[in-house]
Formats: C-alpha cells, structure tokens, sequence
C-alpha cells in the first residue's frame, strides 16, 4: 500500500474510532459522506465468472477448467431443498494445501455461487447457504498449491420455488 493511502486509512480509522465512541454509527458516517465503502471493498473480483450464464463459461473465467474428479472433496447437504432461497452446504477439502476453491450450482442464471480463497496452512472448509433456481447440480472445484483442478459434484432437488419465487 503506498504511503499516502495509508495514511488515509489510518485518518478514516481514527475518525470511525472517534465516531462510534461519540455514538455516531458507521451509517451516519456513509450517509455525510466521510466514509468510503470503496477503500475497504475488494477490487479485484472475478467480474467475468460470477456474471458468466452458462457453467462452462463460469467455469473457463474462473480458471477452474482441466479438473480430475476427486473423493477426497466432501459436499455435504439436504438431497431435497424445501426452499431454493436456503439450501445448505458445507464443503470440505481433504486436498492438500487446497489454495482456493469455487462452487457452481448449473443451472442457475449465473452459475458461480462462491469463490474463496485459503492462507497456506488453512483449512479449506466452508458452510454457506446457496440459492438454487431449481433441481440441479452442485460442483465444487478445488484448486491446490501445485496448480492442478480437483472437482466433486453432488445434485440437489428443489421442491419449492428457488431463487426468492
């Protein structure tokens, strides 16, 4: 970070202290426009893989294409969702130094549901609710540090309208 920007978070930082010690809340900062939701969001998401329609494109822009199928990914969740606006899933990696991991339901308007990435020496776990349009397929890509793609897949049936029907 250079040093004028970090100058600028630690000004913001101690005008938020300052604030909410005064009861001021984070909102009210927001809305007199001292606060800048931009300087602490990420930048650099994947724009072109969470917005892709189709699971082979989301799959190619998030660099998840060429995976071997792998049992040592477990996919945990309701065989039949009783609400696609909540399904849960958990998904655990035993893959070795997994560096990151991406997770597509296919028949969803925009396939990619997550994207996260792990600090080396992390458990690659993650418990999450998803939004499913309909009956479909789950798909978790894991990538490790060695660069190579793992995937497991797991079909989930949704019985009541998804996605907020």
């Amino acid at each position: 970070m250079p040093p004028a920007a970090k100058g600028e978070c630690d000004r913001l930082r101690r005008l938020l202290l300052e604030a909410t010690t005064a009861g001021v809340s984070a909102g009210a900062l927001l809305a007199a426009d001292l606060l800048q939701p931009t300087a602490v969001l990420a930048a650099d998401w994947n724009r072109a893989a969470f917005t892709a329609t189709t699971l082979s494109e989301a799959i190619r822009a998030a660099g998840a294409g060429g995976s071997s199928d792998s049992g040592s990914i477990i996919i945990k969740t309701v065989e039949i969702a009783e609400n696609g606006a909540q399904v849960p899933v958990e998904v655990i990696s035993n893959i070795p130094d997994s560096k990151s991991m991406n997770i597509f339901v296919e028949k969803n308007p925009m396939p990619l549901a997550a994207s996260l990435t792990f600090a080396a020496g992390a458990q690659a776990r993650v418990r999450l609710q998803l939004k499913m349009a309909e009956s479909s397929r789950i798909r978790v890509v894991v990538r490790a540090s060695d660069g190579k793609n793992y995937h497991a897949s797991r079909e989930v049936k949704v019985t009541l309208g998804g996605c907020g029907a």
